[in-house]
């Protein structure tokens, strides 16, 4: 089984075999202004703090190669050096260049996991450095540092067989045969800002999850704008689930692998109400905390879905 592992995720290394055959094609929105980021860049711009306090005596640089030593300090963020209200541009990411590719920043990581049943599922995580959570009844809701977002296709006995969308608390599975494609490569639609991930174009309501409503409150917005192969900027690792273990497929040793265990959030924690940046609407705050990394992203879950009490729709029309 290994050996279609690497042709799933790894085969630019096999020299006869087309690596990126079925590895997702994103689409950011046209007006996006939150691109895909560099990993070594948010830990650059950030510092490791637990309750809005810097931690004395945290590794420095912070690399990917100790960010995990941060888990001995418990509920830890990584909070922006500078207030982010002013606007720094590292929260901007990379835009994609012609070919589609975030030069000088890797910001996916493609983890392949082997159940060894006959299923592999390959993740296809994507960091964005910040999240812009939209604008409800006039009122700036949901921003916050760092976004991790991703697809996984699972694969049964070496044949892609769905696809899985990641979108806010939740998000949707397709059938692989009906997802729009380039070639056999699946079509992503990125929701503006809150990076989201949809398979088609249109207005999408997450007022309620799973539901989308016409005319929702809350809406995700996609279109077919910057085109974004996460691919060409990413690392590739294997996961063990039995051991819960990475491991990188870069024989040569250069790709971090010790980052993937850090349980931290990546941004800010959520500003209390005390703060002056900080406003709240029905409850929900303008700044909520960043979010955790793939290792939190159920990588060995038994149905395409995550497991989060939602039941798992296996979609065979496209839809919203």
């Amino acid at each position: 089984m290994e050996g279609k592992v690497l042709r799933i995720c790894w085969g630019r290394y096999i020299t006869n075999i087309d690596s990126r055959r079925t590895a997702p094609l994103v689409y950011l929105y046209s007006g996006e202004k939150y691109f895909p980021a560099d990993l070594s860049a948010q830990l650059a711009n950030t510092q490791p703090e637990v309750n809005y306090v810097v931690i004395p005596g945290a590794p420095s640089p912070l690399t990917l190669n100790n960010l995990d030593a941060l888990n001995s300090y418990g509920s830890v963020y990584l909070t922006s050096k500078v207030d982010i209200t002013t606007n720094p541009v590292w929260l901007n990411g990379v835009k994609p260049d012609a070919s589609g590719k975030t030069n000088n920043a890797i910001s996916c990581a493609i983890i392949v996991n082997d159940h060894g049943n006959g299923n592999v599922d390959a993740f296809y995580m994507y960091f964005y450095a910040f999240n812009w959570g939209g604008v409800v009844l006039g009122r700036q809701l949901g921003d916050h540092v760092g976004d991790w977002e991703h697809n996984m296709i699972r694969f049964s006995n070496g044949v892609p067989t769905y696809v899985w969308f990641s979108q806010h608390s939740n998000g949707e599975a397709f059938a692989y045969d009906v997802v729009n494609k380039n070639g056999l490569r699946p079509l992503v639609y990125s929701g503006n800002g809150s990076h989201a991930n949809y398979a088609i174009t249109r207005e999408h309501d997450h007022t309620i999850p799973d539901f989308n409503l016409p005319g929702g409150l809350i809406v995700d917005y996609t279109d077919a704008g910057t085109l974004w192969d996460p691919t060409l900027s990413a690392y590739y690792y294997s996961y063990d689930a039995s051991s819960s273990a990475f491991a990188s497929y870069d024989t040569s040793g250069n790709t971090p692998v010790n980052w993937l265990y850090y349980n931290g959030t990546w941004g800010d924690e959520q500003y209390p109400d005390s703060d002056k940046r900080q406003k709240k609407f029905f409850g929900q705050p303008k700044y909520a905390s960043g979010p955790t990394g793939p290792e939190d992203k159920q990588l060995n879950r038994t149905n395409v879905c995550p497991s989060d009490g939602v039941a798992c729709i296996l979609r065979w029309v496209l839809g919203p």
